[in-house]
Order: C-alpha cells, then structure tokens, then sequence
C-alpha cells in the first residue's frame, strides 16, 4: 500500500519514498532486531559493514512494512534495522556473524537477496561461503578440467606413438 493512498503526511510520504529509494538500488537487504545495542558497538558495527559496501539503518516497522512484500510482515516484530548494499552479500554476512559472535546482537530476523526472501540460517549459512573470487576461480577451474584433461589424454596417445616409433627405429638399427 503507498504512502499516497491513506493520505499521510508529507514527512512520511518522504520517509517512505526514501525507504523505496534505498531497496530498490539494493541487491540484498538483512533485517535485524538491535535491541539492547548500544551506540559504540553499532558505530562499530556500522563502520564494519561501510567498509563492505553495506549500510546500516533503523527504520520503523510500519514504514518499511509498506516498501517490503505482504509476506514479509512476520518479519517485522520488536525493534528492526535493515543492512543492505549492492556489494557481496557473502562478505557482509560474514561480518554481521562475526559481530554478532563477538557481542551477541544484534539478531538477525531474515531478509532478501535479489529479491528471494531468506531466513536468519540462509544468512548463516551465506556468511560460510568461500569469497566471490575464490568461488569463480572454483568455477573456471571445473570449467577447465575436461579440456585439460582432453589435452593429457591426447598427449599421452602422441607419446606413446613416439615411444612405438623409437623402439621401432632402435629395432632396426640393432638388425642392420
């Protein structure tokens, strides 16, 4: 439901439209209840994530009910912050454990990655992943294994008519 429709107020209306503006330009977006954190660990937290590409923001429930999916709204109990970027989504998961290890907060409540709703495991389960580079260079090498595989097998079948070839001429020159 927009802003619009129940005839809002105009700081509302901007406070929603910033809302919309901020997940439509991101890829993935993690909600978390950061209940009973204070402001030098949510600095802390904060300046993690800037350096990953994420930002952090406390937004109201009700607000950032309207900018999500109707089956989102289970996500939206107690106090939420929402994290979202359009970098690696694996890296900031794994700060947001890393973090969440260390102090016990905040919690994470679920999220969306390009679109897809995910719960608080698939963001653990995000954060075990290998880096983005490391994984392409999985992918490239499983690209490449049959044709260098092709290339020993050929390989092998040429010097194995060399060595039929040699052992023929040493042959030869014996008898002669």
């Amino acid at each position: 439901m927009k802003p619009t429709e129940k005839g809002l107020r105009p700081e509302k209306i901007a406070e929603a439209n910033e809302i919309d503006a901020r997940i439509s330009g991101a890829l993935y977006m993690i909600l978390a209840d950061y209940n009973g954190m204070d402001m030098p660990s949510t600095n802390e937290l904060k300046n993690s994530l800037r350096e990953n590409g994420a930002a952090y923001n406390v937004v109201k429930n009700r607000m950032l009910n309207r900018a999500l999916p109707e089956d989102a709204s289970a996500l939206l109990k107690g106090q939420t912050a929402m994290i979202y970027g359009d970098g690696d989504v694996v890296e900031v998961a794994k700060v947001i454990k890393k973090f969440t290890a260390a102090k016990k907060k905040p919690v994470i409540k679920g999220g969306f990655v390009e679109g897809k709703a995910i719960s608080a495991k698939d963001v653990v389960e995000l954060a075990k992943l290998p880096p983005k580079d490391v994984m392409r260079a999985m992918l490239l090498g499983t690209l490449q294994a049959p044709c260098s595989q092709l290339v020993g097998v050929m390989d092998q079948k040429i010097a194995s008519l060399v060595y039929v070839l040699s052992a023929a001429k040493d042959k030869k020159e014996q008898e002669a």
